[in-house]
């Protein structure tokens, strides 16, 4: 199957649910290339941002779950050339 590489940006406005976000992230961690997590302590949010390698549907699914969170905002850029199959 052909996957793609892309970047899902996360902003965390409730900390409470950030238990959600790291369950949906665990769900599928065999996607994830690399994290990066900032806490904005000035603001009381959590930055994240993962950096991923999955099919098209895995990178929509993961950012739609995370989207319906309350609290919490995703947003994914993707790379312009598929990275091929996996």
């Amino acid at each position: 199957m052909e996957t793609r590489i892309a970047i899902i940006g996360i902003i965390v406005e409730d900390v409470d649910a950030t238990g959600d976000v790291n369950e949906i992230l665990h769900d599928y961690g065999m996607y994830i290339l690399g994290r990066m997590g900032l806490p904005y302590r000035e603001k009381n949010l959590n930055i994240i941002s993962i950096a991923i390698d999955a099919p098209t549907d895995v990178i929509n699914q993961i950012a739609g779950k995370l989207g319906k969170i309350s609290g919490v905002s995703a947003k994914t850029m993707y790379s312009k050339l598929p990275s091929g199959k996996k």
